[in-house]
Parts: C-alpha cells; sequence; structure tokens
C-alpha cells in the first residue's frame, strides 16, 4: 500500500519490508539532451507534487533471505512528457539498486512547466530497504560481506576492437544485470564528458552475469573502455561544459 504523508516523504509497506523513497539533492551533472543549459533541478516538495504514477521497487528475495537492506541513491532524469529517460545509480547494493532501477523507468510525472514551456527536470531519489524483524539481533551483522565474499563477479565475454585505433580510456562502473546487461555506467576516471562515448563502446560488448551459487546476480563490473583520440579531444574542449556524476 502506498501513502503520501504531508513531509513529501513516500513510503511503502510490504511483507517483511519497508522502503522509504525521498526526493531531494537534485544532480548538479544533469544536463539537456543538447549539452548545452543544465537542467532544471527540482527539490523534494516540487517533485513530489509532480509524480502521479509510480511502482513500488520489489525487494529482491534473495536479498531479503541473506538479511541484505540498506539504502540505494539514484539520479532521475524526466523528459517534458514525464517519463523517466535517465536514472543513475549513486551508491547503494547492486540487488538493491537493480530493483530501483526496474521499477521507476515506468514511474510518471506530470510536466514540469518552464518559462517556454513543458521541459526536462532533475532530481534525485534514496530508497531505504529495511528488513522488518522482530529482533535486531536476528540480523547478522555481516551478512552483505558475507554475501559478497560469495559472488562471482561479472566478466567480459566479447570486447570487439575498436576500429578507430582508440587508446585513451575512460574507466566505468557498470551494473551488469542478472542477464548480462548493462543496466548503468558511472565514470570513476577520465573526462566526464566522454561518458556517452565510453558507453556506445559498451554497448558492442557482451558480458557474463555475476553468480551466486548456481544463480545469475546483478552487480558491479569495473572496466577501462578505449576511447578514440577524436573524442578526447573534442572532450577535453568541452570538459568544462558537462560535468559527470561525482564531479564538481
Amino acid at each position: 500500500m502506498a501513502s503520501l504523508p504531508q513531509s513529501g516523504w513516500r513510503s511503502w509497506q510490504g511483507l517483511g519490508m519497508m522502503v522509504l523513497c525521498l526526493l531531494g539533492f537534485p544532480p548538479a551533472w544533469a544536463q539537456r539532451p543538447d549539452g548545452q543549459q543544465p537542467l532544471p533541478e527540482l527539490d523534494a516538495k516540487a517533485a513530489s507534487r509532480l509524480l502521479y504514477s509510480q511502482v513500488t521497487p520489489e525487494y529482491p528475495v534473495l536479498a531479503k533471505v541473506n538479511f541484505i537492506q540498506g539504502r540505494v541513491r539514484v539520479q532521475l532524469v524526466v523528459s517534458p512528457e514525464g517519463k523517466v529517460v535517465s536514472a543513475h545509480v549513486q551508491s547503494g547494493n547492486p540487488l538493491l539498486a537493480a530493483a530501483v532501477l526496474d521499477s521507476v523507468g515506468v514511474w510518471r510525472y506530470r510536466p514540469h512547466m518552464g518559462k517556454d514551456g513543458p521541459t526536462s527536470f532533475a532530481t534525485k531519489l534514496e530508497v531505504n530497504f529495511q528488513l522488518r524483524t522482530r529482533s535486531t539481533d536476528l540480523v547478522p551483522t555481516r551478512a552483505e560481506s558475507d554475501f559478497r565474499r560469495q559472488v562471482k563477479p561479472p566478466e567480459v565475454l566479447t570486447r570487439p576492437a575498436d576500429p578507430s585505433g582508440a587508446d585513451p580510456s575512460v574507466r566505468l562502473r557498470l551494473l551488469v544485470s542478472a542477464e548480462g546487461k548493462v543496466m548503468d555506467s558511472e565514470v570513476l576516471k577520465g573526462i566526464p564528458s566522454l561518458l556517452e562515448r565510453a558507453r556506445k563502446v559498451v554497448k558492442r560488448w557482451s558480458f557474463r552475469p555475476a553468480r551466486w551459487g548456481t544463480l545469475f546476480v546483478p552487480w558491479y563490473l569495473e572496466v577501462d573502455v578505449p576511447v578514440d583520440n577524436a573524442s578526447v579531444q573534442a572532450g577535453v574542449g568541452s570538459q568544462h561544459g558537462l560535468r559527470g556524476p561525482g564531479t564538481e
């Protein structure tokens, strides 16, 4: 059941779980699709007033039975029509983060009106996955680290050579789904304005998903992605106009 307290918090309750959702602290990195002007950044109250249709993030069963809980922070970009066109994970366990990304893609907002009519906007989402137990003593103190040690990380299966003779690299953190698809990416090292170019390169790669025992699970993977010199030169000239996640 969903409810909207006057404080602007959205809360959901389900069997054995409670998820709290806070929209706030909009991302300074968000840009318009043309890369020219920053997007309007909506705070918690403004964004929650526009949200009219949502799907509760499902608490993954595997996370529940392994006592994995915690917060997932996601940056959102919403189109002038009110559709979520971009969702980027800032932090959070990969099992929980994948669940949030799966749900926010179908959320709908009323159009945000700028001076020239409907416009895209950016905001942030925070979801807290919390197990409801009668005693905190029943929750293992090292549940997440114990689970992590049992996970075999994702692997790159095929990595076609870049015909342009690329040399410089951008280091990305990928969120690879249980189906071996890239759900999200973030620049860890390199020029942030080259993120889109690096993403295009990664689209030509294939991945073996992470495994926990015999089960495939979503998980993070860090990779170095070659970017051609022409893109690097263009990126150097424009990097002050486009900031990536985590940059100042």
